[in-house]
C-alpha cells in the first residue's frame, strides 16, 4: 500500500483529471466526438500527464532532495530508476493508446510526448519554462482535434493559461513577485473573455460557456490577485493550485460553446479534484 501511495504522489495521480477535458475541448471544437477508437484520447492524455510528472521528479530528484525532501525520490519511497521506468512505460502506453486512432494523432502525440521531455529535462528551470509548459498542454488539446485547424485558438487560450500558472509556480518555495502575479491575473481576465468568444452552437450554448468562464475568472483569479498584494511563497501556492484545478472550468467553457453533454460531464470533475487535492498535492 505504501509504495501505491508512493507511485500515486509521483505521478500527482488525481491531477491527472485536470488533463482529460483538453483532448474533450479539442474534440468539440473540431466537431470529432470522443467516440469507437477516438474514446483512446483522454487515455492517452492522462498517461503522458502521468509520465511527465514522474519525469519531473526524475529530474529534479537532487533539487528535491534539499526543497521537498517528502517526495517519492528523496524521501526512499521510491528510487530514481523506478521513477525514470515509470515514465518510460506510461510515455509508451499513452503513445500507443493515441497511435490506436490514426496517423495524425499518432504524430501529435509524438511530439506531447517530445514537448513533455523538453520541459521536463531542458527548458523548465530556464526562462522558456513557461513557453515549454504551455507548449505541452497545447499539444494535448490538438491532440482531441486530431490537429484539425478549428482546434487552434482553444489550444491557444489553455496554453496562455498554462504558461501564466507555470510563471507563477516558480514561486511555491521562496515566493513570487507582484509582477508575476499581476501579469497571471491579467491573463486569467482576458483568456475568461476571449473563451466566450466566437461561434457558439446556440444562444444557450453561449449561456453556459458565460457561466463556466465566471467561474473559472472567479476561481483562478481571486488568488492570482491575493498573491499581487501578498507574494509570499504559500500564497504563490495556493495560486498555483487554483491554477491547475482552473484547469477544468476554463474547458467547460470551451467545451460548452459546442457540446453542452460533454462540458456537463466535466462539470462533474471540479469536486472529486478538489477532494482529491487533499489527499495527494496537484504541485
Amino acid at each position: 500500500m505504501s509504495r501505491l501511495r508512493a507511485l500515486f504522489a509521483l505521478t500527482r495521480a488525481p491531477a491527472a483529471l485536470t488533463a482529460l477535458g483538453d483532448t474533450a475541448v479539442g474534440a468539440a471544437a473540431a466537431g470529432r466526438p470522443l467516440r469507437g477508437r477516438r474514446a483512446l484520447l483522454p487515455v492517452s492524455s492522462v498517461a503522458l500527464y502521468w509520465a511527465g510528472m514522474a519525469l519531473n521528479d526524475w529530474a529534479d530528484r537532487e533539487l528535491d532532495a534539499a526543497e521537498r525532501p517528502e517526495r517519492p525520490i528523496p524521501s526512499g519511497r521510491l528510487g530514481a530508476g523506478a521513477a525514470l521506468g515509470i515514465a518510460a512505460v506510461l510515455a509508451g502506453s499513452g503513445a500507443a493508446a493515441a497511435a490506436v486512432v490514426g496517423s495524425a494523432e499518432a504524430g501529435l502525440v509524438a511530439a506531447l510526448a517530445a514537448a513533455v521531455v523538453g520541459y521536463d529535462v531542458v527548458f523548465k528551470s530556464g526562462p522558456a519554462g513557461p513557453v515549454a509548459m504551455a507548449a505541452c498542454r497545447g499539444l494535448d488539446v490538438l491532440l482531441g482535434a486530431g490537429g484539425a485547424r478549428a482546434a487552434w485558438p482553444a489550444a491557444a487560450l489553455l496554453a496562455a493559461h498554462t504558461c501564466s500558472v507555470t510563471a507563477l509556480s516558480r514561486g511555491e518555495v521562496r515566493g513570487t513577485d507582484p509582477v508575476t502575479a499581476a501579469a497571471a491575473a491579467g491573463t486569467t481576465a482576458l483568456v475568461a473573455v476571449a473563451a466566450v468568444g466566437g461561434r457558439c452552437a446556440s444562444p444557450l450554448h453561449r449561456i453556459a460557456a458565460l457561466a463556466a468562464a465566471a467561474w473559472y475568472a472567479a476561481r483562478v483569479g481571486e488568488v492570482q490577485l491575493r498573491a499581487c498584494r501578498n507574494p509570499d511563497a504559500p500564497t504563490a501556492r495556493a495560486a498555483t493550485r487554483a491554477g491547475i484545478h482552473g484547469m477544468v472550468p476554463l474547458q467547460i467553457a470551451l467545451t460548452a460553446r459546442h457540446d453542452l453533454g460533454t462540458a456537463a460531464l466535466l462539470a462533474a470533475l471540479p469536486p472529486v479534484v478538489r477532494l482529491s487535492g487533499k489527499v495527494v498535492s496537484a504541485t
